[in-house]
């Protein structure tokens, strides 16, 4: 049996940018993809904190090292800079694997840097 679980979280983050005319997706720094376990292009839920919303994207590649996490396209619409965010990937594995699987969690210090 295969399930769905947690691979790994960027926990509060904050909000820098929000493009509304942008395809869509969320920009999120280089340094914290690598720290999460996470590629570009990547589906990605998004919990914004402050708001409640939570939406469903991919994620695409931010400067190294820049703090950036901005939502782009429609996802712009939910949520402003200053906002604080958890993104979250999942991945499908074996029922067993999944008993001793350990996600990645990247807590982002101030300006969301490590």
């Amino acid at each position: 049996m295969q399930i769905e679980i947690l691979k790994s979280k960027v926990h509060r983050a904050v909000i820098t940018e929000a493009n509304l005319n942008y395809v869509g997706s969320l920009t999120l720094d280089e340094d914290l993809m690598d720290a999460a376990n996470m590629i570009e292009h990547e589906k990605i839920h998004v919990v914004n904190v402050n708001n409640g919303e939570r939406i469903e994207t991919y994620l695409i590649k931010g400067p190294r090292g820049s703090g950036v996490v901005c939502l782009n396209g429609a996802a712009a619409r939910r949520g402003e800079p200053g906002d604080v965010i958890i993104v979250i990937s999942y991945a499908i594995m074996d029922f067993e694997k999944a008993k001793t699987h350990k996600p990645t969690i990247v807590f982002p210090k101030e300006g969301n840097l490590l």
